[in-house]
């Protein structure tokens, strides 16, 4: 064997090793996080506004505020506003035929006089329907979203608790047997596992903006948007690292099944890796150093397969480590799964999970590399 080649297995070797100590710390960091209970006879004092950005979502944002209106929260403390992002279909018109004094539409064209050429269009509807709320707590959703009847009381019950600036909630798929959205319901799990026990270890922090809330105080503290505003994506963990920043400690995580907000993957391969390109572009936007060392490393132990099986071409030996390090990968990660998926009540839907293997190291090579140096297709949209 070359000295090259030897070189290239030990390195190879060695992100494995790094890879599986970081798994191995993600469970442990799950496991810090208690489960958040509500309080004995507990009664919610926090006024809320629900902004809710909507975008040629007439097939979903009837039973997104449906879902809202059931809450077991005061009426008289919550409201939900629906920003109408130029939609072109009757979004506008279902959230106008709510006769409910608690929901609001308006429309983002009203707010984007003067504004020049925009591309962060979902951060520009956030911030508008906040500037038409009166809420102390603002939550942000999704339109295709369904939320539980205590969602709201949970979060306010962490805020008022917590003295926390910000909360991250969970988020889940709801998705069928098909292959594209049990392989998107895996990874996107996976995920929501790693926010927990990455802010336990102080890894870095991370939200979705499906299921995320912050007080006006801070927001209007932080400036808002104001230094990211020309950034198409991070609308959440964006805010998140300038909330940090501002008021260091004070983000929490609210870790209960009574508060999972679900959604629906995307429908085809297509659009799903159109999502992770424009999750992804916000990779080369991170200030927090550690995070970024962890996303890098990811990213080379999975491209480090790829290459791996090039070389298997020259030596047949590299093969046999791929395959290796391939089980290696998927015991560790699993391990670090198993508890996340009781969360989740998926526990079942992890046989599958090694025979996915194949396709999550390829899209994380692809979105990757496209998010870092490319543009994506959003909500019509080509954003570069």
């Amino acid at each position: 064997m070359s000295p090259v080649m030897t070189v290239f297995l030990i390195i190879c070797l060695l992100l494995t090793l790094a890879y599986i100590v970081l798994m191995l710390l993600y469970r442990k960091g799950w496991a810090l996080q208690e489960e958040f209970i509500l309080p004995v006879n507990y009664e919610p004092i926090t006024r809320t506004s629900i902004i809710i950005p909507a975008r040629n979502e007439a097939g979903n944002i009837g039973k997104c505020i449906s879902s809202i209106l059931q809450q077991r929260y005061p009426p008289g403390l919550f409201e939900v506003i629906v920003v109408d992002d130029h939609s072109e279909d009757d979004t506008a018109k279902i959230v106008s035929s709510f006769k409910n004094e608690n929901v609001k539409c308006i429309s983002l064209a009203d707010h984007m006089q003067d504004k020049g050429e925009i591309v962060a269009y979902k951060k520009m509807a956030i911030a508008a329907g906040i500037a038409n709320s009166l809420g102390e707590l603002i939550i942000t959703t999704d339109a295709d979203c369904i939320v539980p009847k205590d969602w709201l009381r949970y979060i306010a019950a962490v805020y008022e608790k917590e003295n926390a600036v910000m909360i991250a909630g969970p988020v889940d798929f709801n998705c069928d047997n098909s292959i594209v959205q049990q392989f998107q319901s895996l990874d996107f799990m996976s995920m929501q596992g790693i926010t927990i026990a990455a802010q336990q270890l102080k890894l870095g922090n991370m939200c979705n903006g499906a299921n995320l809330a912050f007080s006006r105080e801070a927001y209007l503290h932080v400036d808002a948007y104001k230094g990211i505003d020309h950034l198409a994506s991070g609308d959440d963990y964006l805010l998140m690292t300038k909330m940090q920043a501002a008021y260091p400690g004070r983000i929490a995580y609210l870790k209960s099944d009574k508060a999972i907000v679900s959604t629906s993957p995307q429908p085809d391969w297509a659009s799903f890796l159109q999502q992770r390109i424009r999750w992804a572009s916000k990779s080369g936007k991170y200030n927090d150093r550690k995070l970024t060392a962890i996303l890098i490393l990811v990213y080379l132990f999975n491209l480090s397969f790829l290459l791996l099986a090039v070389a298997g071409f020259v030596n047949h030996y590299c093969w046999f480590v791929a395959v290796f390090i391939l089980l290696l990968k998927v015991i560790t990660e699993l391990f670090f799964l198993v508890p996340v998926s009781q969360f989740y009540k998926k526990r079942k839907d992890l046989w599958v999970f090694p025979f996915l293997q194949p396709m999550h190291i390829a899209y994380i090579i692809i979105a990757g590399l496209l998010g870092f140096v490319g543009g994506y297709k959003w909500k019509g949209r080509l954003v570069k």
